[in-house]
């Protein structure tokens, strides 16, 4: 099998323990990965905390950090082809998604190595006289980055990128599941010339690396990707040094029909909503609410598309939908769909594991037709290929079945008329909403949640701003002697 390394403080070292990585499309180990236990995580984090403060990497101007950034860029794109086999290898994630989303990736590292050198300070005109004031922006210190297994190059890169860009040093961990991409990638920044500890790589399990990272004493930042209850341990393990957090925590979409909608094009929508990427997405468009006078084409045509689709080798690229991650989740879907029908929920097409695709965890595109938001496939969230529908009378219907849930991370709205467009965007509850069009990104805009689907925004401008420390100066410029401070003027 592969045997992969840690990457800490500028070496790639050997494991005293390991754990076996299973293969999606097979159910098969394929590669030893390194678990980290406490004290790994102890060197990897003071690393990161003398790196803060060693000419090397304290020392380069915030034009030489974005310098860095670009050749990080440049490695990522010479070396799509590896890092999309690995990632397709070790998630179940087809080869033609892995190798489109991994060129993008790059762009996310050259946009935040743009804006580098763009963090300015500013003067404030105080109401105080003979006294100079100005803000002053300082990188906040050494920060925890935690992602999970899917897309872990793009989700890394929204936390490392602005991070890097900061001055920051980051220690990441990547998920105990399908780690391969991201312990590859550690080979990059190391050939990209990033100084030691400025960024080291582990994987490992919640206890013995994930608590030991998000605890320690001298992480100020964590950035945390992953699932409400995680998130709940890591608010908890904060406690222990206060740092500051951003959470992106998954949900539960919504995707609005009106009657208007171009149904050609919003099929292609939901479509690649929920069942791109097995529908392993956090932005998953799982919920699909219809105006009941164009339910029925509309469903039709969405079951007839979900029964074309090709299921099968995640590195075959005539495939177009792989196995989903790993065994675990298989069985909570086939859990969630199973109790769906059970409350009542109606199975227009797929609800079972797709064992003509092989040994692997491959599960049907499924579709289910509810007749009340109370079913389980509605308020949970699946994490794979099922859409969930339910019927609205109108656009005030819709946009309270829309807002009926605990979740808020995304939705998708589609209609030709531009009033209603506004007005339903507005009233949403969710951190992004996509107008005729869905899962669009760009390293230019932000991205986050409302509810349980997080705290804090990744991408953008505004994200470098949560990896900085505000530091305020103040400049006394007369050459009188300071007055008896016992005499109030």
């Amino acid at each position: 099998m592969d045997i992969f390394q840690h990457y800490i403080d500028g070496c790639f070292e050997e494991a005293s323990q390991t754990f076996d990585s299973i293969d999606p499309a097979t159910a098969q180990p394929w590669a030893r990965m390194p678990r980290a236990g406490a004290q790994d995580v102890d060197r990897a984090v003071r690393a990161a905390d003398r790196a803060l403060r060693d000419p090397a990497w304290a020392g380069l101007n915030a034009t030489q950090r974005g310098r860095l950034l670009f050749r990080l860029a440049d490695l990522i794109e010479r070396d799509v082809a590896l890092l999309a086999q690995l990632e397709t290898r070790d998630t179940g994630k087809i080869i033609r998604e892995t190798s489109f989303q991994l060129r993008y990736v790059a762009e996310y590292y050259r946009y935040y190595g743009g804006l580098a050198d763009k963090i300015e300070g500013r003067c404030v005109p105080v109401d105080k006289p003979d006294m100079e004031a100005f803000i002053h922006n300082e990188p906040i210190g050494v920060v925890a980055a935690i992602v999970p297994w899917n897309s872990q190059l793009f989700l890394s890169a929204v936390k490392l990128a602005p991070a890097l860009a900061a001055g920051c040093t980051i220690v990441l961990k990547a998920s105990e599941e399908a780690p391969a991409p991201l312990l590859a990638f550690a080979r990059l920044v190391h050939e990209a010339g990033f100084p030691p500890g400025v960024l080291s790589i582990l994987t490992g399990f919640g206890d013995d690396c994930g608590r030991c990272l998000t605890s320690h004493p001298l992480v100020s930042r964590i950035a945390f990707t992953g699932g409400p209850a995680t998130a709940r341990h890591v608010v908890r393990n904060s406690a222990e040094n206060l740092a500051s957090l951003s959470l992106e925590l998954g949900g539960k979409s919504p995707m609005l029909v009106f009657g208007d909608a171009d149904l050609d094009s919003t099929v292609n929508a939901i479509m690649a909503g929920i069942f791109a990427a097995s529908g392993q997405s956090c932005v998953a468009g799982s919920r699909l609410l219809v105006h009941k006078d164009i339910a029925g084409e509309l469903l039709s045509r969405l079951a007839g598309r979900a029964g074309l689709i090709r299921i099968g080798a995640p590195d075959d690229l005539t495939t177009e939908m792989g196995p989903l991650a790993t065994k675990r989740q298989l069985e909570h879907v086939d859990a969630l769909v199973k109790r769906s029908v059970e409350q009542g929920a109606a199975l227009v097409t797929g609800g079972k594991p797709a064992t003509q695709a092989g040994a692997g965890y491959y599960y049907e595109p499924t579709i289910l037709l509810c007749e009340n938001a109370q079913t389980a496939c509605l308020e949970e969230e699946f994490f794979g290929p099922v859409l969930s529908v339910l019927l609205f009378e109108d656009e005030a219907d819709a946009i309270q079945k829309a807002n009926d849930s605990k979740f808020g991370l995304a939705a998708g709205v589609f209609t030709q008329n531009l009033a209603r467009a506004h007005r339903v965007v507005k009233a949403l509850r969710s951190g992004v909403v996509w107008v005729n069009t869905y899962r669009v990104i760009s390293p230019m805009m932000p991205f986050g949640g409302y509810g349980l689907s997080g705290l804090g925004r990744e991408g953008g401008r505004e994200a470098i701003g949560d990896y900085l420390r505000t530091k305020s100066v103040w400049i006394r410029t007369s050459d009188e002697p300071i007055s008896d401070p016992f005499v109030m003027r």
